[in-house]
């Protein structure tokens, strides 16, 4: 009785105060919901494909900024403005088609994986990529630094393994070297191919004499790219799918590098790569095909030890999908359910399909707490608090995501917004961009049966947190 008084007492004392914790019956309330983002600047930039979502790129470098995207007639269009201008100059790359150029292509077709990503190199190179899922490398290099509109096709990089490839990607190493990473091979059979560019030669070279991750002909690993965290190390996640087939996902897998080139597992045990499913020590949890998780289902952060801790999605044993954690105690993973859903996502198929639990963000909060992120199609949107136990003690109240105040501009059936958000950063902390358009949504990579919808309008949005701005 007494406690029960004093936890009332204490909630209204707290509530009295205007305090953003309350420590309420059903645990910890962080108020974090003021925390918004406003718009401080709109660029109207051109009109869009609105048939179907794929994903454009935004790239803030310095006082520069870069876009690619398709425009209303599917062709692929790049931009720039410097920071202090406010509109792009734009300009069409040739339209080509696959039976015309090698297999490659500057038009987009049906295909929701022909995302457009963007690089730039120490000298200020532009390098483009993308609208390939299983197609032969489609590559752009600028002639001239800081010049996008100077793209020119190169059609090969390496020359081998160029001829499948899907889900290209740039990143930059610790040194700012720039590095380009795809698939090599379909869904179910294919590995992962790492790229190396050399400003002096202005030519590519293979970063490393196998590739990252090894199918082996008989799966493919779905993969983050290496990831730079506060240890200073490379870490990288998987899941391994075996058929086109999404439910064949299985087994969350690890490994972390400090140089791209000698890798160990969790525990620090050394291999040798290519990583491939006969390396048990790199299985974070060896969930089965049609066990729950589907491709990069998980989200990492590393403890006060920088020892990694993940979040990611399953089926429970009555079959419903949960959000677990793992985490490592004595050189053993160990695994602890958050969620009690009573809901089962039956998720299987082949081509791009419509998410029904998303975990949005994953981390450690300033004080030694973690937060996760999510969204569920019954539940909505929620952050779970946890303490340093991983134990499950509240919850966080977020503003809602800046996208989901968006209201859809156009009246054809179904659109819904998208946005991408900045590849770069802005110049403060503060302040970030992202671009934003309506589609319908996805089906399955097939052609759509007409009436389909007008474009949209793209827009891209300066956004400044209010509490910056007061």
């Amino acid at each position: 009785m007494f406690k029960q008084v004093k936890d009332l007492y204490l909630f209204t004392a707290l509530f009295l105060l205007g305090c953003t914790q309350q420590q309420v019956q059903t645990g910890i309330i962080i108020d974090e919901s003021d925390d918004i983002d406003s718009i401080v600047q709109t660029i109207k930039i051109d009109s869009v494909w609105a048939g179907h979502p794929v994903g454009f790129c935004l790239y803030t470098h310095e006082s520069r900024q870069y876009i690619a995207y398709y425009n209303a007639n599917r062709n692929t269009v790049v931009g720039q403005r410097d920071l202090d201008q406010d509109q792009f100059e734009l300009h069409i790359l040739p339209a080509t088609s696959r039976e015309t150029a090698g297999g490659t292509s500057t038009v987009l077709g049906w295909d929701s994986h022909n995302f457009l990503t963007i690089g730039i190199d120490k000298e200020g190179f532009i390098h483009l990529s993308g609208n390939v899922h299983v197609h032969p490398l489609t590559y752009f290099r600028s002639q001239q630094p800081h010049d996008i509109s100077t793209l020119k096709q190169v059609f090969e990089m390496v020359g081998t393994e160029e001829k499948r490839t899907t889900y290209p990607h740039f990143m930059l190493t610790k040194e700012k070297d720039l590095l380009y990473h795809y698939r090599d091979g379909g869904s179910g059979n294919g590995n992962e191919i790492y790229n190396a560019y050399s400003v002096d030669e202005k030519s590519w070279s293979r970063m490393l004499d196998v590739p990252l991750t090894d199918g082996q002909g008989l799966m493919n690993a779905y993969q983050t790219q290496p990831t730079i965290r506060k240890d200073g190390w490379y870490h990288v996640y998987w899941v391994w799918r075996d058929t086109p087939d999404c439910s064949t996902n299985h087994d969350l897998s690890y490994m972390k590098s400090p140089d791209l080139k000698n890798w160990y597992n969790a525990f620090g045990e050394a291999f040798e790569l290519p990583a491939t499913i006969d390396k048990k020590l790199l299985i974070v949890d060896p969930i089965p095909p049609k066990g729950g998780i589907i491709n990069l289902a998980a989200k990492l952060v590393l403890d006060e030890q920088d020892q990694p801790i993940f979040v990611y999605h399953k089926y429970d044993a009555d079959g419903n999908i949960q959000l677990y954690t793992a985490h490592i105690e004595e050189n053993t993973w160990i695994y602890q359910q958050l969620t009690e859903w009573n809901y089962r996502w039956e998720f299987s198929g082949n081509g791009s399909i419509n998410k029904e639990v998303h975990i949005r963000d994953f981390q450690r909060r300033d004080d030694g707490n973690y937060e996760i992120d999510y969204w569920h199609l019954k539940y909505g949107n929620g952050v779970i608090l946890l303490n340093e136990e991983l134990d499950s003690i509240g919850k966080v109240l977020k503003p809602q995501q800046f996208a989901l105040n968006l209201q859809v501009e156009g009246d054809f059936p179904g659109l819904q917004v998208r946005t991408s958000h900045d590849l770069g950063k802005a110049s403060t902390k503060e302040t970030r961009y992202l671009l934003k358009w309506e589609t319908i949504n996805r089906n399955r990579d097939k052609p759509r049966e007409k009436p389909w919808p007008s474009p949209s309008q793209l827009y891209l949005y300066k956004l400044q947190k209010e509490t910056a701005r007061n």
